[in-house]
């Protein structure tokens, strides 16, 4: 009964860990059930040739460093996730002042040599704000793939520990560990960790993990670029703030940048909907990428359901409620310019006058002939 327990726990304990992808830990889980010989000392062997065989993807950086990837003493848990080749599900896109600034750390790598000829260094420290779902974690992904580097995230959830004094021990390996190889290294969520020293409801324990990073902040390498993002930058203490010499507020995307990533979603799911991107973009403008994608897998999953066209969902993502006129009159006119409904179907959808409609798009083909 003792051993059937034990493999229940260790299935489950085996799927959470599998499901937030933090593959290091799943090997260590699978080291330590295949200690247990007593049990089945056939499947045992066979677990350890197998993980023999297949070497974790850490390996290559554990050629580069002499230190071992920092572990949580307690759990044996590693306080890292690596992704020595960053993989994006979709290529980002932003407004021009976010992605020019990303272009500018790109190029500082690029050209590291002539800025140290100047005594100068690449930026080291960036800190990406913004609300959830706008793209700042896909945004060190793709830095991290441009630069070929490995990407380092901290696992905020493992090194918080309940023992006093061992959350900045955690946070100093962690930071030491990135320090000594060249890699981007991600503190995401970095209000958990770094709120203000003068927030009353807060214990000693955080207020001395905020010294601790900023004595790690002030020591990081120019060889590494070390990215930190949070939802609640209100948040963050003062003094953090001083310590990242870039900082990228990335805001709620505006129509061209919202129909540009439609525009790629669409074409990768089924390229005869792309026509529908702009008119979507007039709609959902102004809301987060991961807000954007969770409506259109919404959609995607009541085609299959119902066996129907994608196109016959489109309509319910057009919201217009808190739309300006002209940007309803401009949603009406491109539905019915790109052919995807009829002038009775916008009015309906929009609540534009089939008049407003018939004229605007009178308006657009004397402009056109004139141009």
């Amino acid at each position: 009964m003792a051993d059937s327990e034990n493999i229940r726990q260790d299935f489950f304990h085996l799927a959470r860990i599998a499901l937030s992808e933090r593959t290091q830990d799943v090997h260590v889980l699978l080291h330590r059930i295949a200690k247990r010989k007593s049990t089945d000392p056939e499947t045992a062997a066979e677990l350890i040739e197998l993980l023999r065989k297949n070497q974790t993807r850490m390996s290559p950086l554990r050629r580069k460093t002499e230190m071992s990837v920092p572990i949580d003493i307690d759990s044996r848990f590693q306080l890292i996730r690596i992704e020595e080749v960053p993989i994006l599900p979709y290529e980002p896109t932003y407004v021009d002042v976010v992605q020019d600034v990303l272009d500018q750390l790109i190029a500082e790598r690029i050209n590291a040599s002539q800025l140290l000829d100047a005594h100068l260094e690449p930026t080291r420290t960036v800190l990406f704000t913004g609300p959830p779902g706008v793209g700042k974690t896909l945004a060190a992904k793709w830095l991290a793939r441009e630069l070929k580097l490995p990407l380092l995230t901290l696992d905020l959830s493992a090194v918080m520990s309940s023992y006093l004094g061992r959350t900045g021990v955690n946070v100093r390996h962690v930071l030491d560990y990135a320090k000594s190889i060249d890699c981007v290294l991600l503190l995401d969520e970095l209000d958990t960790i770094a709120k203000r020293r003068d927030d009353l409801g807060e214990i000693g324990e955080l207020k001395r993990l905020v010294t601790v990073l900023l004595q790690q902040l002030d020591e990081w390498p120019s060889t590494g670029l070390l990215i930190a993002a949070t939802n609640h930058s209100d948040l963050l203490d003062p003094a953090i703030w001083r310590r990242f010499e870039q900082l990228i507020n990335f805001p709620l995307p505006d129509k061209d940048t919202v129909e540009t990533f439609l525009f790629q979603m669409l074409q990768n799911i089924a390229p005869e909907y792309v026509n529908w991107s702009e008119a979507l973009s007039i709609s959902l403008a102004e809301q987060s990428f991961a807000e954007i994608e969770r409506k259109v897998k919404l959609a995607r999953r009541a085609t299959l359901l119902n066996k129907t066209k994608l196109s016959e969902y489109f309509p319910s993502l057009l919201c217009v409620e808190g739309k300006s006129k002209r940007a309803r009159i401009d949603l009406a006119t491109c539905l019915v310019a790109a052919n995807l409904v009829s002038q009775r179907q916008a009015q309906k959808l929009t609540g534009v006058a089939r008049e407003t409609i018939r004229s605007r798009l009178k308006a657009n083909e004397n402009y056109t002939e004139n141009s």
